[in-house]
């Protein structure tokens, strides 16, 4: 699939993995519809970015704001070809904490409703109109690119909710894969080490600079700007299918 001349919807387009891979697919000539909760600064990118953006204001396990999002790409832009997933939420909290409490499972819940599930909603619905589109070369009708972790394979200490949720999106590629490659559409999953998130700016330097040197080469932090660049391969590369790759550096995270 080409880039350029495509329409993709991006959930958590508006701020870090999201929000760089709407600026590449905007800068390679894709239409693109932001799904985000975080209305003010998914407007200040539409306003950077012009007529080739759009934002709905979503939260992600809601069925019918997802709906409206899909419904905004289609009837904007004309069609649908693409989801990127990066919509998410980061939870650290241990199974029984230091006053002997256990943890609130209303917090395991919510991660992964917002995680697995929202992720989960927004492919059951773009993957539904994709199928009614057009085949392009290949036979191929659309993709979709999901945000896992390398959480997902070795979770640390405290990320017993976190590391369920992404395990959740890593398990799910291939199923989703081979179910829908009957519709020409194919689905691939990222798993990010630790990357120069919005997130990671709330840390302090010292902080941050120790978590990029657990990563054996490039001992940094990821740039939001290399994971939109593999999206973009994934994308334009048909053979990519049913698979999870891990952009980390060949970082394994320790216990704690």
């Amino acid at each position: 699939m080409q880039v350029a001349g495509s329409v993709f919807l991006v959930t958590g387009g508006g701020s870090g993995l999201g929000q760089a891979t709407v600026r590449r697919l905007v800068a390679h000539g894709a239409r693109v519809v932001i799904a985000d909760l975080d209305a003010t600064a998914a407007q200040s990118l539409v306003e950077e970015l012009g007529e080739q953006v759009r934002f709905v204001a979503v939260d992600v396990v809601h069925a019918a704001a997802m709906q409206q999002a899909v419904t905004t790409a289609v009837d904007t832009f004309g069609a649908l070809h693409g989801l990127i997933n990066c919509a998410g939420t980061v939870l650290g909290c241990k199974v029984v904490n230091r006053q002997g409490e256990p943890h609130p499972l209303e917090l395991f819940a919510r991660t992964v409703q917002i995680n697995l599930v929202g992720t989960f909603n927004a492919i059951r619905l773009a993957a539904t109109v994709m199928a009614q589109g057009p085949v392009g070369a290949d036979g191929e009708r659309g993709v979709i690119v999901n945000t896992a972790s390398v959480a997902a394979y070795d979770g640390q200490t405290g990320q017993a909710a976190y590391a369920a949720s992404k395990a959740g999106i890593a398990g799910m590629t291939l199923p989703l894969a081979r179910e829908l490659a009957a519709h020409g559409i194919r689905v691939m999953t990222i798993a990010p080490g630790v990357f120069a998130t919005p997130m990671m700016a709330n840390l302090p330097e010292q902080v941050r600079t120790r978590l990029g040197e657990q990563t054996p080469f490039p001992a940094r932090l990821g740039r939001p700007s290399e994971f939109a660049m593999l999206v973009q391969h994934i994308i334009e590369n048909t053979m990519l299918n049913g698979e999870i790759i891990r952009l980390d550096g060949a970082l394994r995270m320790p216990p704690k």
